[in-house]
């Protein structure tokens, strides 16, 4: 479909937190608008695909979901580098998940670009009585880091959508102040055939995962 090389830009992001939180549910949920109870655990890395519309630019979000067991944190690693955002995700009723967030932070800051806009999510919102984790502890946590914070339920799809879109749009406009140098695939970025500012680049790579993206 010809809608599908009409973009400005490529933006890399990732999903990281321990298994079970709920990571690949809201990446089904964002880019399939649906639920799936009984999901496998993510062996390594999967992967997924949206246009969104930020700021009148056409955007091509690469989604990579990270396995959060410990036997696959190496690999998980690697994707780190050339992302422009990431997704920070815990379950709020279980509170091992959300104590185990500075060593995910950690590993972000360690790996991923100094710029890399990152999302704090609290996950499973639509299970507000087992709930282990308050609002506030959330809220706290990302005040203290840095990072923006959502609350949000992949079940519902209750801020899965705006969770997505508004790392886009801080990403977006890093991009706009020059924080991020699209030139520099580096940053998780690449230009689209759209993008009035540059030329067209080879779609087809991008399609399957980009080169930017390995």
């Amino acid at each position: 479909m010809s809608s599908s090389f009409n973009y400005d830009y490529i933006i890399k992001y990732i999903i990281i937190g321990d298994t079970g939180v709920g990571k690949s549910c809201l990446l089904l949920q964002f880019t399939d608008k649906r639920f799936q109870p009984a999901h496998d655990l993510t062996i390594g890395v999967e992967f997924g695909a949206r246009f969104v519309s930020v700021g009148g630019k056409q955007i091509k979000l690469q989604i990579w979901d990270t396995a959060g067991q410990e036997s696959f944190r190496s690999i998980t690693r690697s994707y780190y580098r050339g992302a422009a955002g990431a997704l920070l995700v815990y379950d709020i009723t279980r509170r091992d998940t959300f104590k185990h967030l500075t060593t995910w932070l950690e590993d972000a800051r360690q790996h991923a670009n100094a710029n890399t806009t990152i999302m704090l999510i609290g996950n499973k919102s639509d299970l507000e009585a087992k709930r282990a984790v308050s609002t506030e502890e959330g809220e706290a946590f990302a005040k203290a880091n840095g990072l923006f914070f959502m609350e949000t339920s992949a079940k519902t799809s209750a801020n899965v959508e705006e969770a997505f879109v508004e790392t886009a749009t801080n990403i977006y406009e890093k991009i706009q102040s020059g924080i991020f140098d699209i030139h520099n695939e580096a940053h998780g970025i690449k230009i689209g055939p759209m993008h009035t500012g540059g030329s067209s680049l080879p779609t087809g790579p991008a399609n399957s995962g980009g080169a930017c993206c390995q």
